[in-house]
């Protein structure tokens, strides 16, 4: 990203607020990085910024080479299908839908075959420990087992980032630690960075970069080894 960032939360009359304020920030392929901060800090317009939901008032956001911020409506529904995973506190599968069916979702709206969304989508519940669970419907899931499936679902595609927002809210302290470590192996197997957004200090330990903003402003930037 080059900027500084600029982006607008509300505006209420003649008054602007600003979401977030001179942010510059530049993420390596790889890396595992949370964005913290409390309620109002602009971690989650940031995040919004990254996945090409939200727009921009100035500055610029790159993605491997490309200013993805000045893309149409319809050009960044599309990258963000191609390149971009998504992992939600509330997980966000489609009830009426199994495991499998949640997953190889993403790669049918890639036109991928049907061969290849098969063979993809159980080898990836497999790597995030479902394998015999395909057939299962959310409703008869655990919460683990739900991010789970959400998790596969962000990766089977391959996608350069993935966005997960509070991924542990909805989980106990167990098994939200088991969910971080399940997304710590990805993360090492396949390269793929991770953006967090949190305020849970779990997520924020688990992380080898911590970015920390306050009230739209870079409060600080830790990197762990």
């Amino acid at each position: 990203m080059s900027g500084p960032l600029s982006a607008r939360r509300d505006q209420t009359g003649d008054t602007e607020v600003k979401a977030l304020r001179g942010v510059n920030l530049k993420i390596e392929s790889g890396e595992f990085i949370s964005i913290a901060g409390p309620s109002g800090s602009g971690k989650t317009t940031l995040m919004n910024l990254i996945g090409c939901i939200d727009t921009l008032d100035e500055g610029e956001i790159l993605i491997e080479g490309r200013v993805v911020s000045v893309l149409s409506k319809e050009e960044k529904t599309t990258f963000r299908r191609e390149k971009l995973g998504f992992i939600f506190q509330s997980y966000n599968l489609i009830p009426v839908l199994t495991a499998f069916e949640n997953v190889a979702f993403s790669l049918q709206l890639l036109g991928i075959s049907n061969g290849e969304i098969k063979e993809r989508t159980m080898a990836i519940l497999k790597e995030v420990g479902l394998e015999g669970m395909e057939n299962r419907r959310p409703g008869k899931l655990s919460g683990g087992q739900q991010q789970r499936v959400a998790i596969a679902r962000a990766l089977v595609k391959n996608p350069v980032i993935v966005l997960a927002d509070e991924p542990t809210a909805n989980l106990d302290s167990h098994t939200g630690e088991d969910i971080l470590k399940l997304m710590e192996v990805m993360n090492q197997k396949h390269g793929t960075t991770f953006i967090f957004s949190t305020h849970d200090k779990m997520v924020m330990d688990f992380a080898r970069r911590l970015v920390y903003l306050h009230d739209g402003e870079f409060f600080s930037d830790e990197r762990r080894e």
